[in-house]
């Protein structure tokens, strides 16, 4: 159960936002920058059951200038006793269009282990899913413009329209995860002020369309607060699932690229 709540919310969620406004030019700096670092505190009920970074650097792929994206969650304290968690993300995306050209997954979860590189060709829309533990290669067709779960994060932030989303507009993004393409939904709330560690922050609130049933009590149960500035960076996540229900807050962050605003009354 805490596989596939904890970090499939936070590497599938907060990483998983829009592909809307792709098409525009690709020549506007970045909002983020070689160095960024953010944590995030996950709750679950009462426990602080784990945590969450995110980190970004500059590398090169193959003679090629990539970001490069490093996801890590773990589980703390009493969370372990029931089910410890040790997962890693990483992404080598474009510095310019940011699309995805190497996906790592590599996780440990009660004892549940994988580890899957998957290598993006993004001109022939294909992905080759090097499966490590299998020792297995496949290659499968993709969507264009197709993001992992790591890159889609960052696409956003690079290329978010922000004045032309309207309240209760949806909009879709082309994922590829293991061996499978899929669509994920996500539908835009407007704007809110969330009281955080950091004091009032102006937020965008989103809603993501989740499968309903096995985990979540309904498909409009997961809420998630972005950050309104240069930044957007991910405030806050609430999911109401069949057990209980969960919090992600945003604990600490480092070497942003532009200031983080602070709403004073």
């Amino acid at each position: 159960m805490i596989k596939g709540i904890l970090f499939g919310l936070l590497f599938g969620i907060f990483t998983s936002f829009s592909q809307a406004n792709s098409d525009k030019k690709t020549t506007n700096s970045p909002p983020f920058k070689q160095g960024e670092w953010f944590q995030l505190r996950i709750h679950y009920g009462i426990f602080n059951a784990s945590y969450a970074t995110l980190s970004l650097e500059r590398d090169t792929l193959k003679g090629r200038p990539v970001f490069h994206a490093k996801a890590y969650g773990e589980t703390t304290g009493i969370a372990n006793w029931f089910f410890k968690v040790e997962d890693y993300y990483e992404s080598y995306f474009d510095e310019i269009t940011n699309l995805p050209y190497k996906f790592i997954r590599d996780i440990n979860e009660g004892g549940y282990t994988k580890k899957i590189e998957i290598a993006f060709d993004q001109e022939l829309y294909t992905a080759e899913v090097n499966n490590l533990k299998k020792n297995t290669i496949q290659v499968f067709d993709t969507q264009p413009k197709v993001q992992d779960l790591i890159s889609c994060f960052y696409y956003l932030r690079h290329f978010y329209p922000e004045k032309d989303i309207e309240i209760n507009e949806s909009f879709d993004i082309n994922m590829f995860f293991d061996q499978e393409n899929y669509v994920f939904k996500l539908k835009y709330l407007g704007k809110e002020i969330i009281n955080s560690e950091f004091g009032k922050i102006n937020c965008l609130k989103f809603r993501p369309v989740v499968q309903s049933g096995r985990v979540f009590k309904e498909q409009e149960s997961v809420t998630l607060w972005v950050s309104d500035d240069k930044n957007k960076l991910p405030i806050r996540l609430q999911a109401d699932i069949l057990v209980g229900s969960i919090k992600a807050d945003l604990e600490n962050f480092k070497n942003l690229k532009h200031p983080f605003e602070i709403t004073v009354d």
